[in-house]
């Protein structure tokens, strides 16, 4: 993300909060994980892989059923990594830690895999970093991650009422661009997808954001509760961008494969 005082411990503690609803939520989270698994090379056989920002585990015990090998599941989110286990019998081990220190010896994997957890990291650079001393060489960091313009119509409709930020920050897809050039990596292959879903009611997304525990955690946010006119306020701005569909709520998702060169 963009800024740089991101509260992490308030990032967890969302995630963890949102365990038990997640997967009833998360049919795009799938669906772009699912787009970033079909990225990698067919013909690619990890033997030692990571989930980084494992969640609840799906793309944990996916990786493990498409490469028969054992996946080490990371989260920030102690409550998510709970979930995991219980979910996913025969996967692990999970492990409590931070993107931008992971507890992987260098150079022990050949696969980290990523899907919508980056753009939480206060410096994605450094988190790239940290997967690149981790990774042998030939391996892959397959990772994707929002940019700027996702959830744009709710920024606009906010900024229709108050001053405050009250949607999270992504980083530009040229910023992006720039980041991934210097990072040492030998072949790098960034896709923007964009993804538009659908809501008859703007209450249907704001209750599947905090189901995904995916609501705003920038500084600037306004604190206490938001109140009522603020919400009618706010309802009547998003309906501008209605149409014969609903409500639009558009996403932007790098698709990110990274190859570590030969030593």
């Amino acid at each position: 993300m963009t800024e740089q005082a991101i509260d992490k411990r308030r990032i967890a503690d969302s995630f963890g909060r949102a365990a038990e609803t997640y997967d009833q939520a998360a049919a795009f989270q799938r669906t772009v994980g699912g787009n970033l698994l079909a990225r990698l090379p067919v013909d690619f056989h990890p033997a030692d892989t990571t989930d980084l920002g494992c969640g609840t585990g799906y793309f944990t015990r996916a990786l493990q059923q498409r490469y028969g090998q054992p996946v080490l599941g990371i989260d920030l989110a102690e409550g998510m990594l709970r979930f995991a286990r219980m979910a996913s019998p025969g996967c692990g081990p999970w492990i409590a830690a931070d993107a931008e220190a992971l507890p992987v010896r260098a150079g022990s994997q050949d696969l980290i895999f990523s899907s919508l957890a980056l753009q939480w990291c206060s410096d994605l650079r450094s988190a790239l970093s940290e997967a690149y001393k981790a990774l042998r060489p030939g391996g892959y960091l397959a990772f994707n991650t929002l940019i700027e313009g996702s959830l744009g119509e709710l920024r606009q409709a906010w900024e229709r009422v108050d001053g405050f930020v009250h949607v999270n920050r992504f980083m530009p897809e040229a910023e992006l661009r720039e980041l991934l050039s210097g990072t040492g990596f030998a072949q790098v292959g960034c896709e923007i997808e964009q993804h538009v879903l659908h809501y008859q009611q703007l209450g249907e997304l704001t209750r599947e954001l905090k189901a995904l525990g995916a609501h705003n955690v920038n500084p600037g946010r306004p604190g206490g509760l938001t109140g009522r006119a603020r919400l009618r306020a706010l309802t009547e701005a998003y309906e501008q961008f209605r149409y014969d569909k609903g409500l639009p709520a558009t996403y932007q998702v790098a698709q990110i494969v990274l190859r570590k060169g030969a030593a």
